[in-house]
């Protein structure tokens, strides 16, 4: 089949100069340490959290990867999924928030033209817009009719991430006359959208989820972005990394909330409080249930991370190569961000649960809010299940088929 051009994308990452990721780690931190510090209080309130990305804001995190001579902080994906991660540890909602923002922020320009590329991104910037919503397929999908003037759109998206405080949602849609799958932009403020906060989740509280209900939205025709064709006639390899690009976000905001959860729990041990064997007394340094459990999930953890940091490696490789990307190179690094995924699906699980184990009795606290890593992290991988990606693994192996081309979450 003929391979068709990707579509036009932001500007090189190498172009893409700005205070350096020394900077923004820096920064990151900061922003993490302050979340940190109400983030139990925070979470048990579960209040929309317009807050929380004021603080994004103001630290500069919102307009990271765009272009530092438009504003932005000219930062590559290597510093985003950095930040992400660093993020999560403290708050894994807000990193989802932010890791979804980022996707879509970058994405939609991605799959439009330059001209009205470069104007998007401009406008994201200067006004510090806030982006949610998703690309992914979902039954019944929005559609698009043309009608008097343009086109409208309607339906109801069922769930999507940061919906509730989004100043840009971007949303897949088909149109009705061809059944064509589009990435559209539209203005959570405009006429006919309405956003339900009644997603009622137990866990991923502040990352802002909802549905939204759209009843004959105007559709302008610059807010068509461009095809979500999974059609190799439309997809070329370069546009089809958007999907490991997003996708290694999950791995990151996972990887982020194992290695916050083993932290808190180590702080609290240090600190002197009772381990879960009475016999042992409080901070008692050589308990070997605890020390065997803390080897096993540094080992499981470090494991991930380390199949994260080739993933990694694998898609900065793809994005580089740009045009000249092949078929079976975006199918090697698509199913190598799968393995990652499914490792960090595993070290979030196993380290979110068995931290309670490590902290005892008292990780029923609400006052100390445990629960939360664990509910984050369970909610996450629910949405985001790992039997897909395990399964294009295998079929990988098997049989040399390369992964569908499927949106996250």
């Amino acid at each position: 089949m003929g391979v068709a051009a990707a579509p036009s994308g932001p500007a090189p990452e190498s172009e893409r100069t700005g205070p350096g990721r020394a900077h923004w780690l820096c920064v990151a931190r900061e922003t993490a340490d302050d979340l940190a510090t109400d983030a139990v209080g925070r979470e048990q309130a579960g209040k929309a959290p317009f807050d929380e990305v004021s603080r994004l804001r103001e630290a500069g995190l919102l307009s990271l990867l765009a272009p530092a001579e438009s504003g932005g902080g000219g930062a590559d994906w290597r510093t985003a999924y950095a930040v992400v991660r660093e993020i999560a540890a403290a708050d894994g909602a807000i990193g989802q928030l932010l890791g979804c923002h980022y996707f879509l922020s970058w994405s939609a320009p991605f799959f439009t033209l330059p001209q009205l590329a470069a104007r998007i991104e401009a406008r994201s910037v200067a006004e510090q817009w806030c982006w949610g919503g998703g690309l992914a397929h979902q039954e019944p999908p929005l559609t698009l009719t043309v009608a008097a003037g343009g086109q409208v759109l309607n339906g109801r998206q069922s769930y999507a991430t940061g919906v509730l405080v989004a100043d840009r949602l971007v949303v897949r849609a088909v149109r009705a006359d061809t059944g064509d799958p589009l990435a559209v932009v539209v203005d959570s403020t405009q006429h006919g959208v309405e956003i339900d906060g009644g997603a009622d989740t137990f866990g991923q509280r502040l990352a802002a989820g909802g549905s939204v209900e759209f009843d004959a939205v105007p559709v302008a025709a610059d807010d068509v972005l461009g095809s979500l064709s999974a059609d190799e006639d439309v997809l070329s390899p370069a546009a089809a990394l958007v999907s490991p690009v997003g996708r290694l976000l999950s791995v990151q905001l996972r990887l982020g909330m194992t290695e916050g959860v083993l932290a808190e729990a180590r702080e609290y041990r240090r600190a002197g409080h009772s381990s879960w064997h009475p016999a042992w007394p409080a901070g008692y340094p050589q308990d070997p249930q605890v020390l065997a459990v803390y080897g096993e999930l540094t080992v499981l953890t470090r494991s991930a991370s380390a199949l994260a940091d080739q993933a990694l490696d694998a898609v900065h490789g793809g994005l580089a190569r740009g045009e000249d990307l092949t078929y079976d190179e975006y199918a090697d690094i698509a199913v190598l961000v799968a393995m990652a995924d499914a490792a960090a699906c595993r070290a979030a699980q196993e380290s979110t649960a068995r931290a309670l184990d490590i902290i005892g009795a008292h990780s029923t606290s609400a006052r100390l809010g445990f629960d939360r890593f664990w509910r984050n992290a369970r909610t996450h991988t629910l949405y985001e299940p790992v039997t897909h990606r395990l399964r294009d693994v295998g079929d990988y192996f098997l049989n040399g088929a390369h992964p569908p081309f499927v949106l996250p979450v």
